[in-house]
C-alpha cells in the first residue's frame, strides 16, 4: 500500500483520480485505514465509529461524532485524517443538514472531508451547495474535494466547465475530476474555451499547461489549442 495524499489510502500503481475517500467505499476503506494505523490509532477509530453508530444526528450544541473529527488528525494523523473523517461521517449517517453545518462551521480540513463523504452520503443533488461554494474559494485542496464523484453526477455543464478551467487556472491536476473523460466527450462548448484560454497564454508568452491539451484531446472536438504539437512533431 502506498500513501498519494492526505488522507488517501491506495494500491501501489493507481491513478489519482481513483485514491480519495470519495472513491472508496466505506467498507474499503476501513480495511485500508485500519491496515495502515498503529494500535492506539486503530482502537481510537473503532470507537469514534461505535460511537457515530450509536450516537447518529445532534445531542445537545454538538454531537458526539463531530468531536472526534476534530480530533482525527491528532489520532490518525494528518496523512489518514481525510479518510477517518469520512468514516465517523459515514458511521453517524450524516444527512445533508448535519454535512452543511459541519462545512459551514468546520476547519478547512474537515470541509474537505465533507466534500470526500458526499457521494457515500447525499444521493440527489440537495448538496451541491457545498460542491458550488468549495468551487468559488481559492484552496485547492478544496477545489480538488469537490471534483470527486458527486459532482460528476450532478454539477450541471456550464458550472462543471468551469470548474475544469478552474483546474487549470490553479494547477489543480485534471487527474481529480471524476469522470472527465466521459463528461468532456464531444463537448463543444468546452472545447472552445480551452482553445480560448490557450490562445490567450501564448498571445501573453506564458506556457499552456500539458493538463489543457490532455482534456482537450478528451473533447475529441474542434481545432488544436496553440502550442499543442501535431501528430508529425510540429506546433500548430
Amino acid at each position: 500500500m502506498t500513501q498519494h495524499d492526505a488522507g488517501h489510502v491506495t494500491p501501489a500503481g493507481h491513478d489519482p483520480q481513483g485514491t480519495t475517500p470519495a472513491h472508496v467505499p466505506p467498507t474499503g476503506l476501513r480495511a485500508a485505514l485500519t491496515a495502515e494505523l498503529d494500535g492506539a490509532a486503530r482502537a481510537w477509530l473503532d470507537q469514534a465509529l461505535d460511537e457515530a453508530a450509536a450516537h447518529p444526528g445532534t445531542h445537545g450544541p454538538i454531537s458526539v461524532w463531530e468531536l472526534r473529527l476534530a480530533e482525527a488528525g491528532r489520532r490518525c494523523g494528518p496523512a489518514h485524517a481525510d479518510a477517518a473523517r469520512v468514516l465517523v461521517l459515514h458511521a453517524a449517517r450524516a444527512d445533508t443538514d448535519a454535512l452543511r453545518r459541519v462545512y459551514t462551521q468546520g476547519t478547512a480540513d474537515e470541509r474537505r472531508a465533507v466534500l470526500y463523504a458526499l457521494p457515500h452520503l447525499v444521493p440527489g443533488p440537495d448538496a451541491l451547495p457545498l460542491v458550488e461554494d468549495a468551487l468559488r474559494t481559492n484552496d485547492t485542496r478544496l477545489v480538488a474535494a469537490a471534483l470527486g464523484p458527486y459532482a460528476a453526477r450532478h454539477l450541471d455543464t456550464h458550472q462543471w466547465r468551469h470548474a475544469v478551467l478552474k483546474c487549470l487556472f490553479t494547477g489543480v491536476p485534471v487527474d481529480r475530476v471524476a469522470d472527465l473523460a466521459r463528461r468532456a466527450h464531444g463537448d463543444d462548448e468546452l472545447s472552445r474555451m480551452l482553445a480560448d484560454y490557450a490562445a490567450e497564454r501564448t498571445a501573453a508568452g506564458r506556457t499552456v499547461p500539458e493538463d489543457l491539451h490532455r482534456v482537450l484531446a478528451l473533447t475529441g472536438t474542434g481545432p488544436a489549442a496553440p502550442g499543442t504539437a501535431d501528430p508529425h512533431g510540429k506546433e500548430s
